[in-house]
């Protein structure tokens, strides 16, 4: 594939003669969509895109911008490879997973809706140093956070799918979650982690310790943080469905912080995409391996 017509979403569409930018909203003509052989569906478009690939008869890879795949596997036709964008976002999440523990433990999101009011309202409040952190989810979101908190004097376990060195297997979560003081939920969503925090996951975090989900929203049953009412807190940057309707219980539960998936979509995000699509690009049309394939 020395030459292809490759579609990418135009804010991170490298140069190059046979890039088509598309932007966030109609479709292109259908003449590129047959023509199209490298695709990138939006990242946060206005509605998904993933479909068009039943379009595109000469389609050979479809490159997604977010680590997430299960919304797109489905409609990967046969024959097609799908590459997701892991590394892309592990700073811009890690980071996020900081601010979510240091602003429900600090009380920071209390303070700004006191502000409105003029409301001084000083308490102590946890500190994260001398916390016990575990990291569910040794990958590249987990590695950047744990790197992150290395400055913070906490104690920090990992937990991955298997035992390794520096690594907990997922099969002793049970006894892991007792003696700590924050947990972060940094796992893909597939079957196997669908509902991983669920009831009894809850049940064995210790009272007031703080649980954050910057993964997926199905990795977390909704319905059983509902159940325990404010034993334990809550920062969710990622909830089932999105965006949270309105009326939704979680809005009103004690103790929990909620952002709007802002995980990986900050300034650091496009530089890293742009990167690996020229990467990806580059190896499409020299006959290379593809990183990323799922």
């Amino acid at each position: 594939m020395e030459r292809l017509i490759a579609l990418i979403p135009d804010f991170v569409a490298p140069e190059a003669p046979d890039v088509i930018g598309y932007h966030e909203g109609p479709e292109p003509d259908p003449e590129l969509l047959v023509r199209c052989e490298f695709f990138v569906p939006h990242y946060l478009g206005p509605e998904p895109n993933a479909h068009w690939m039943t379009r595109m008869p000469n389609l050979k890879v479809c490159q997604l911008l977010t680590a997430g795949f299960e919304y797109a596997r489905p409609l990967v036709p046969s024959g097609v490879t799908l590459c997701n964008a892991a590394g892309v976002h592990d700073a811009s999440t890690a980071e996020l997973a900081i601010g979510l523990i240091l602003a429900s433990l600090r009380g920071i999101d209390e303070a700004a809706r006191a502000m409105p009011e003029g409301r001084w309202v000083h308490e102590r409040h946890p500190s994260l140093a001398d916390c016990r952190v575990l990291i569910i989810g040794a990958g590249g979101v987990g590695g950047a956070l744990r790197s992150r908190l290395a400055a913070f004097e906490v104690d920090v376990t990992m937990v991955g799918r298997r035992a390794r060195e520096g690594v907990e297997s997922i099969e002793r979560v049970a006894s892991l979650l007792p003696g700590a003081d924050i947990v972060v939920l940094a796992v893909p969503l597939d079957a196997s982690t669908r509902h991983l925090a669920n009831a009894e996951f809850l049940a064995c975090m210790k009272e007031g310790a703080l649980l954050v989900n910057v993964s997926r929203g199905g990795v977390l049953d909704q319905d059983a943080l509902l159940a325990q009412g404010g034993r334990i807190r809550a920062a969710l940057d990622v909830t089932d469905p999105e965006p949270l309707p309105p009326e939704h219980a979680l809005w009103q539960l004690p103790g929990l912080l909620i952002t709007p998936h802002l995980g990986g979509n900050t300034t650091a995000f496009v530089p890293r995409a742009i990167r690996l699509l020229t990467r990806q690009l580059n190896a499409c049309r020299g006959g290379d391996a593809l990183l990323n394939v799922v």
